[in-house]
């Protein structure tokens, strides 16, 4: 919408906008926001930035060296559509006040020196990334955990389990038409209870600029949907991921529900991922297609060898969560096979086959969920492809079989995607090399990510006992 400091300005004065949004991406992967009245706004804070408090954000600055600087991106510019008052957004890099350096642990800017790096290397000039956001949406949920309870709990008037109740959550009356389990794929109103959700999200998106392809509900019960988006250069792509988020959770706000990208909230169900397809184009051609296996190129193939290589160290950013692994079990078309294949959805990669223009080729990374940080998730693919392709790495030959129905002996020589976070952040620490080269991650970014996730997360859900231990171990 905007090309320069100077379009933003005179569309603020023209549009009397009244609050400016600065927002960042934190270390984990959460949107952080400071608001300023737009009459502060200047060219010299495109330049220079603006201050803030470092130390106060995970993974970040240590007390003593807490300054830091937001300096906002033209490019990035949108309209709040949730805002009381005119709000305009702008997405933020961060930078280092005494070096003038741009902050090493930010991962807009991690983000960025991926794709330049892709350029240095002369493989391609722009790399495409088009995530799927799937998600729920619940009417309730509200948990807690303590010394001495631990709960969560979910409602949903969409889903079959609740399908005893005689009022709804909003007062109607019960007319039955529920979700049966696994049934929730494309069914039409009135069973989809979320179509006019998803749909103002999608419009909303739209006026923010961003290019919606489709919405539907998803396979699971209690209100599982999907919201895709045109693909776009790397960093632009993290940044939508960003944006579908926001904006799907206020609509839901409003509407009196709520959106969760947990990628396993509902136990016996399938999960929630987030599908990352991703292709590379040089000189304006689609580096992917070609007359190899399924319509891609030889470049292609490598990129799959590289990503296939580096899985597991992926994982740790790709899957960066403990609930990310209970989605990540066989059946539920759980993509735990480090396999490719064209249409094969057991497969970690698959070759998407709805299309023959060459234009449209690319690989689908399946493994992926939406509690990453889309920034540090993308270029880890990134940078796994372009080692793929350096290097020339063969990814073997494709399986184009149900991999579940293989014997037991055929199955076992396919290599397995991580089983849990911890397995992950191994994987990462003995598996990073290819992530430093360009200097796009750096040795402290690699060291605190997996000191971060193992204090704060593995060892946080380790040492506290689980409702189900109750039911196993409580009588023994």
């Amino acid at each position: 919408m905007f090309n320069s400091a100077k379009e933003v300005l005179e569309f603020v004065k023209r549009e009397g906008v009244e609050i400016i949004d600065l927002r960042f991406m934190d270390f984990p992967g959460l949107w952080q926001h400071f608001s300023k009245p737009a009459s502060i706004l200047d060219e010299d804070i495109f330049e220079k930035g603006v201050g803030f408090d470092g130390s106060s954000i995970r993974g970040w600055q240590s007390i003593n060296e807490s300054d830091m600087l937001v300096v906002p991106d033209p490019t990035s510019a949108f309209l709040d559509p949730f805002s009381e008052y005119k709000t305009l957004v702008l997405i933020c890099d961060i930078r280092d006040p005494l070096t003038g350096r741009d902050y090493t642990k930010d991962p807009r800017h991690i983000a960025k020196k991926a794709e330049a790096y892709l350029k240095e290397s002369g493989i391609g000039d722009v790399s495409y990334f088009g995530p799927e956001m799937e998600f729920f949406v619940f009417d309730k949920a509200y948990f807690d955990q303590n010394s001495h309870s631990g709960y969560y709990f979910i409602d949903s008037d969409e889903a079959a389990w609740n399908s005893g109740k005689e009022v709804n959550i909003d007062g109607t009356s019960n007319k039955g038409y529920k979700i049966r389990h696994k049934e929730g794929y494309f069914p039409v109103p009135p069973h989809d209870t979320l179509q006019d959700l998803r749909s103002e999200s999608a419009l909303i998106l739209q006026g923010m600029g961003m290019e919606i392809e489709v919405h539907h509900h998803e396979v699971a019960t209690a209100g599982q949907g999907e919201i895709g988006f045109r693909f776009a250069s790397l960093t632009n792509s993290a940044d939508n991921v960003l944006k579908v988020k926001y904006v799907l959770k206020n609509v839901a706000k409003r509407r009196n529900k709520t959106v969760t990208f947990m990628p396993k909230p509902i136990f016996g169900d399938n999960g929630t991922g987030m599908h990352v397809h991703q292709s590379i184009s040089k000189g304006g051609k689609n580096l992917f297609a070609g007359d190899k296996y399924a319509g891609l190129s030889q470049e292609a193939l490598w990129y799959i060898g590289g990503v296939l290589k580096h899985a597991k160290a992926l994982a740790a950013f790709v899957t960066p969560t403990t609930n990310s692994y209970k989605r990540l079990v066989p059946g539920f078309e759980a993509p735990i096979n480090l396999a490719y294949s064209a249409r094969n959805r057991s497969a970690a990669i698959r070759i998407p086959m709805y299309s023959t223009s060459p234009k449209a080729k690319r690989i689908e990374f399946r493994p992926a969920d939406a509690t990453s940080n889309p920034y540090l998730a993308f270029s880890a693919l990134l940078m796994a492809g372009i080692d793929g392709i350096k290097n020339r790495i063969d990814p073997g030959e494709p399986i184009d079989k149900n991999i579940y129905d293989l014997p037991p002996e055929e199955k076992s020589k396919i290599p397995q995607y991580p089983g849990s976070l911890d397995e992950a952040l191994n994987a990462l620490e003995e598996d990073h090399e290819f992530l430093l080269q360009g200097d796009v991650f750096t040795k402290d970014v690699i060291e605190t990510w997996i000191e971060y996730k193992r204090e704060h997360e593995v060892k946080a859900i380790a040492q506290r006992p689980h409702p189900y231990e109750f039911v196993l171990y409580f009588d023994v």
